[in-house]
């Protein structure tokens, strides 16, 4: 009878961890649209597909190379994915997958401001961030 109480307690807990972090990845685009409704009156809604379109989009760094955020994340952010630099492998970026991701909204604005300015050699915009995780907010399924 313990080990089902102590199972049940794990699956709770587990189950409320994995909507925080998609409840901050919610409340991150929120932010990021009202942002970008502020910068820019006619984005009206963040777009799954363009969120897909630049995360696939190829850009020239300041290194010369051409890398995308699916060089390092694959082309399904609910896989594994591998650093083209280190080898170093990834944990899956989408939050649905990932019940890690999104849980510290400060290192997401890190990471958007490292990564944003590694590829595109400068910082992404509200809205390209509002459709990037609105995007990754519905990946849910890795690819075998």
């Amino acid at each position: 009878m313990k080990i089902k109480t102590i199972i049940a307690v794990f699956g709770v807990l587990f189950s409320v961890n994995a909507a925080a972090d998609v409840t901050n990845a919610e409340k991150l685009v929120y932010k990021y649209t009202s942002i970008a409704q502020s910068v820019n009156p006619s984005f009206k809604a963040p777009s799954i597909t363009d969120g897909k379109i630049f995360f696939n989009r190829k850009f020239q760094t300041a290194s010369g190379r051409e890398a995308a955020c699916a060089s390092c994340h694959t082309n399904n952010p609910a896989n594994v994915g591998k650093n083209i630099v280190t080898n170093k492998e990834i944990p899956p970026l989408a939050p649905r997958v990932n019940t890690k991701r999104f849980t510290d909204i400060d290192k997401v604005e890190e990471e958007f401001t490292k990564h944003c300015n590694d590829i595109l050699g400068a910082d992404c915009a509200p809205a390209e961030k509002a459709n990037f995780i609105a995007y990754l907010l519905t990946e849910t399924k890795p690819t075998k």
